[in-house]
């Protein structure tokens, strides 16, 4: 694979210079980990169905890496090859990373809920020569669905599977042999090695605007994230970080795969995220640290309150991907004992802004944080030009973690001559630097003139009794252009009606023509892998029912 990652290069030395690159990569920490606390337990990977669980010591798990990375090699993978690897919080996920970063391939995850729409797109698009899957998971058979649409995948050469049963299962061909006893094992762990600004990770953006587009990143780039982030939590080699969010997420694959790692700490995997089992885990593997997107906080209070078992352990729980409601702060805080932290970022990025660990609690429920260390942020107008403090406008980040670019799409890169990107969002600054994500700009709706703030009403629909997951989408109107509905999913047992929603949100003292003029109510919503609602098909539902 020919990688086109134009936005590495210009930015090197500024960032080197600055400290913001490190020129390692996960090789360099895995090999300190071996050599610092060989058998510290690395990695315990649980799985929810069976009840399985799978420890490596640091010594284990990169006596592993390196069998799979062979193995890898008798497949044919080469330098700079693609290996997508389409499995659930397994161990065979972070070991196959770590192989592929033995021998200079690059890893393609891919949610395991993507279906053959998705995979065919993605997987010709990055040209994967060997793709890893689960024989089946949650009752789906993936080898199946993999079979019948690979004979429209020329690049794809080898589906390896993951507790097959056949010739072609990860177990025979990858985990089972031992290969690093091969004559030129040493070689083949050594002589292909990428560097720190080559592509190490193909990651797809999670579609909530529409086609996804293959993000490329560095070891650079990632670290410059990572390091900063654990810097800010706190989190060191003391630390044990529970990941139940899906590493083929950006959220799972940074903070649950490559930090622990970093940091010579403990990672704690979980496959489906069961919030009774999830108690179980934190209180048996003493876990700290956990980032996942608000459900989860939300099953986690209510289950802890509800059961009366408590986290001690848990100092912070990192809530990112949407606002997160004030009361549910509240409520964590007091049932977890544990701070929550909110924070924004993108799969092209990170998560590059997030509150300090002293900050007030409201913080996390009025802002999305500060940006790190090596991250700019400016809010703009439609002229590009500067907005003032506390006007709402199109965010743009210079950041030493933006990615590479999009892989064969270098047209749509968004980042201009002097490193900002444009993030699609909408966002407003504070006088101390914090800032508030208030929608994306294809979220924008415009009635009559005037622009609705979609996140501030949202909010506020999130504080209703009655209301479990709510977004604010437009609809098309003939005399205004566009107006306002609330898709909601209510609690179980709950109703609303539209005119008791608008006695709400009067009795919130907003403007009127900020008051959404239709209801819809859904069992649930259309939503990306890491949970964020997918806007974009709400639209798509209202224009057709009103074609």
């Amino acid at each position: 694979m020919e990688f086109d990652a134009v936005l590495i290069a210009p930015r090197r030395a500024h960032s080197v210079a600055k400290g913001f690159w490190h020129d390692r990569t996960i090789n360099d920490d895995l090999d300190a980990c071996l050599a610092a606390c060989p058998d510290k337990t690395a990695l315990t990977a649980v799985q929810a169905e069976g009840g399985a669980v799978t420890r490596f010591t640091y010594r284990e798990l990169s006596n592993m890496a390196d069998r799979v990375a062979i193995g890898l090699t008798q497949l044919g993978v080469r330098k700079n090859d693609i290996v997508a690897c389409q499995l659930p919080n397994w161990w065979q996920f972070t070991v196959t990373y770590l192989a592929c970063s033995r021998i200079g391939a690059v890893m393609n995850p891919l949610m395991h809920i993507f279906r053959e729409r998705e995979l065919s797109f993605m997987l010709k698009h990055g040209e994967a020569k060997v793709l890893i899957i689960p024989q089946t998971f949650r009752g789906f058979d993936y080898e199946k669905m993999v079979n019948e649409i690979k004979p429209t995948l020329p690049d794809l050469k080898h589906v390896v599977v993951v507790n097959g049963t056949g010739s072609n299962s990860f177990e025979a061909l990858l985990s089972g042999p031992a290969w690093e006893k091969e004559s030129n094992a040493q070689a083949l762990l050594t002589q292909h090695r990428p560097g720190p600004d080559d592509v190490t990770q193909l990651i797809y953006t999670s579609g909530t605007t529409g086609e996804p587009k293959g993000v490329m990143h560095t070891a650079n780039t990632v670290m410059a994230n990572i390091i900063p982030y654990a810097a800010r939590l706190h989190l060191d080699a003391n630390d044990v970080v529970l990941m139940a969010s899906p590493m083929a997420h950006q959220t799972g694959f940074m903070y649950g795969l490559m930090m622990p790692i970093m940091l010579k700490s403990s990672a704690v995997l979980l496959d489906v995220w069961e919030p009774l089992r999830a108690i179980d885990l934190i209180r048996s593997e003493s876990a700290t640290f956990t980032m996942a997107s608000t459900p989860f906080l939300t099953d986690l209070a209510k289950n802890v309150e509800e059961s009366g078992n408590k986290v001690p352990t848990l100092r912070t729980f990192l809530c990112a991907g949407a606002p997160i409601p004030g009361p549910l702060v509240e409520q964590a805080r007091s049932v977890l004992g544990t701070k929550i932290v909110s924070a924004w970022g993108m799969t092209e990025n990170g998560a590059v802004t997030l509150i300090e660990l002293d900050d007030p609690d409201a913080r996390a429920f009025t802002t999305d944080g500060l940006p790190l260390p090596g991250v700019e942020l400016k809010v703009v107008n439609d002229d590009g030009v500067a907005l003032p403090v506390g006007e709402a406008g199109k965010l743009y980040v210079r950041s030493c973690s933006n990615f590479g670019g999009y892989l064969k799409r270098a047209h749509l890169n968004s980042t201009d001559a002097d490193g900002w990107f444009d993030t699609g969002d909408l966002a407003r600054l504070d006088a101390q630097g914090y800032v508030r994500i208030t929608g994306r700009s294809k979220d924008v709706i415009i009635r009559g003139g005037e622009n609705i703030p979609v996140v501030e009403i949202e909010s506020l629909l999130y504080r209703h009794p009655a209301i479990a997951m709510a977004a604010i989408v437009a609809y098309p109107d003939e005399r205004l252009g566009e107006r306002a509905c609330a898709v909601v999913v209510l609690k179980p047992g709950q109703s609303l009606d539209l005119p008791s929603l608008v006695d709400y949100l009067k009795s919130q003292k907003i403007a009127l023509q900020y008051i959404p003029e239709k209801l819809e109510i859904r069992d649930a919503m259309p939503s990306t892998p890491s949970g964020k609602i997918q806007k974009f098909k709400l639209r798509e539902i209202l224009r057709d029912q009103t074609a």
